[in-house]
This record gives C-alpha cells, sequence and structure tokens, in this order.
C-alpha cells in the first residue's frame, strides 16, 4: 500500500495524502481504479465507463479482471443478452468496497490532520476484509493470473510437493512445488495464499471430451478476445466471477470456433503454479 504525503504552511503545517497500491503498471487500486467502480456503477458499460476515468477499453478490463481474481467475492458482473442488451454492472460487494475505499481515504485524511495537532494517534475502523484485500493487491508480479486461494490439501512425497488450493466454491487448483519450498513457507491446511500462473502456460481446449495430462481444468465461457497481429489473449470467466487469461495463436482461436460466450476450458500444469505467501 503506498501513502503519498505532502507539507504545506498556510496557517500551520498540513500534511495531505492519498492511498494506492502499486503494481509494476502503476496505481492498482487508488484513485483511478475506485473512479473505474464507480464509472461503471454510473454507467452500467465498461466501455463508457473507461471513456469517464479515462482508460483504454483493454486496461479497464485488465484492471476489472484482476480485482475479481482477488476479492473474496465479485466486484464487477458482466450481463449478456436481455431485453437491453448485454452490460457490466458493479456488485453490491462491489459498491460496499469502494464506501469502504473512500471511508479509509477520509479516516486517512483525518488521521493526517490529527497528526499534525497532536503526537496522539488516530485509529481507522477494523475494516478487516477490505485491508485483506489491499494486502494481495500490494504483489508485484509480471503473471497475468493472480488468485487468492485457501489451502485445502497437502501431500508431500520424496522431493515434491503437491498443494490443492480453494478459490471458491466452484473451483480448486493444484501446484507442484518442491519438499524445501513448501516447508520455507510453512504451508499448512486453511492458510491463505497467492497463486500465479503466466497466461503463455494456459493452454484453451474446446469441447467437453478433450483430455490432456494437465492437472488444472478451468471451464468457463468465453468472455473476451483481443486480437494482436500474430497473437490473441482470451479471458475466461469461471462460475464464481473469476477470471483466466491466456494468450494463443489467431489460429487457434479460429480453429478452436472460439467466440465471446461460447464455452471453453484453460489448461495448465500444477507444475505451472508458482505460490507466494504473506511475508
Amino acid at each position: 500500500m503506498r501513502q503519498h504525503s505532502e507539507t504545506s504552511s498556510q496557517g500551520g503545517r498540513r500534511l495531505t495524502g492519498r492511498l494506492e497500491v502499486e503494481t509494476e503498471q502503476g496505481a492498482f487500486l487508488g484513485n483511478t481504479r475506485i473512479r473505474l467502480l464507480e464509472a461503471i456503477d454510473t454507467h452500467g458499460s465498461i466501455s463508457r465507463a473507461a471513456k469517464f476515468v479515462p482508460l483504454s477499453y483493454k486496461a479497464a478490463w485488465d484492471a476489472v479482471d484482476a480485482m475479481n481474481n482477488l476479492a473474496d467475492r465479485p466486484l464487477v458482473t458482466r450481463a449478456t443478452g436481455g431485453r437491453h442488451g448485454g452490460g457490466t454492472r458493479l456488485t453490491d460487494y462491489g459498491r460496499q468496497m469502494v464506501e469502504l475505499y473512500r471511508a479509509l481515504e477520509t479516516e486517512y485524511q483525518a488521521a493526517l490532520e490529527r497528526l499534525t495537532a497532536s503526537m496522539n494517534e488516530g485509529a481507522a475502523g477494523t475494516l478487516q476484509e477490505f485491508r485483506r484485500l489491499l494486502k494481495r493487491m500490494s504483489m508485484k508480479t509480471s503473471a497475468r493470473n493472480q488468485f487468492a486461494g485457501t489451502i485445502v490439501g497437502l501431500r508431500a512425497g520424496e522431493v515434491d510437493y503437491e498443494v490443492r488450493l480453494k478459490l471458491d466454491d466452484a473451483n480448486e487448483l493444484a501446484s507442484v512445488i518442491t519438499r524445501a519450498s513448501a516447508e520455507n513457507m510453512g504451508l499448512e491446511i486453511g492458510m491463505e495464499i497467492w497463486a500465479l500462473v503466466k497466461s503463455s502456460s494456459v493452454m484453451i481446449l474446446a469441447g467437453k471430451t478433450s483430455r490432456t495430462t494437465a492437472r488444472n481444468h478451468l471451464w468457463g465461457e468465453v468472455s473476451r478476445i483481443h486480437r494482436e497481429a500474430v497473437n490473441a489473449e482470451v479471458a475466461l470467466t469461471l462460475p464464481g466471477g473469476k477470471t483466466v487469461c491466456a494468450v494463443i495463436s489467431n489460429e487457434s482461436v479460429d480453429n478452436l470456433a472460439l467466440a465471446v460466450g461460447s464455452q471453453a476450458c484453460a489448461v495448465f500444469k500444477a507444475s505451472a503454479v508458482i505460490l507466494c505467501a504473506p511475508g
């Protein structure tokens, strides 16, 4: 969590600040991201919300995917079809997170004001769940897919350790790491941990009869296809609202007949899942 403060002297010393969560791409959950969520709530459209912020359409979706994957529940949902067509809306949980962020922002500024007046510490509210979300989002990584999960299974071998993570009620991940890594991280059942998967490690399959030796198979609906010169980024929305992204060739997109709304499966090996424990 990045805290930026400035000092000014007009009728005495004054501290001002802002709350930001930093990634390699800049502010991850700060005023810009919060304004994006607020704009989605107002406009009911990711494209109109992106223009309002402003952000590119792809950057807006990338931000939404990342926030949904790390939140306990989806912040944003995508609706398709219906009498009024599709759209994007903020969930009740998403509104609560926005309100908590704004409340924490107000409390943070108030604490800075109190700090200039006395040495007493100001206390913000408990806001435990929100602070946990901010902590998750503070990681810096180049991995496109980031998930928060709870360890529900551990199986030790001579050299390797198999770790099973529960992402939500519908999805689990399997990871295989070295026994030394598992012991150094102090892994145990019920522990919250982060799973990282590079988009280049994810394969996309279409058709229920497809079989592979990869341990992880996550079925979902194709929610976005972003084509470039050679490759395309394909996003699958899983039951529960989390998103998995894969980078595959444009030829593969055509051969698999992938289209927004079609069903597909994100497949990746257990060895491709990198685990990160809180420090």
